[in-house]
């Protein structure tokens, strides 16, 4: 797994099928809604997901509890209000431990 990129190895087997699928589809979202049997703007949505995901993997942030956040928002279990806060707070607690 080393050969891996970060962000490829935080993926789960659902990601790395739809990423699977958007390939072979030569990148055509309409081809990949046609693949799925869903609507345009869902698969849309589901890219947007798979990009955030991508990009949270990506952040220079080792913190392992920030980055279950970022996931939990992403796949829309928990606002992104509610996100912010929680990240906020946390930070707040880690800079209050290091004075």
């Amino acid at each position: 797994m080393d050969a891996f990129p970060k962000w490829l190895t935080e993926l789960d087997a659902a990601d790395l099928a739809f990423m699977k699928q958007f390939i072979l589809a030569s990148g055509s979202l309409k081809q990949l809604a046609k693949v799925y049997g869903i609507s345009y703007p869902t698969v849309r949505s589901r890219l947007d997901q798979l990009i955030a995901k991508i990009n949270a993997a990506e952040t220079h942030e080792d913190e392992r509890y920030i980055k279950l956040i970022q996931r939990l928002t992403i796949e829309d279990k928990i606002d992104f209000e509610a996100a912010n806060l929680l990240i906020s707070r946390y930070r707040e607690e880690k800079r209050n431990e290091n004075t």
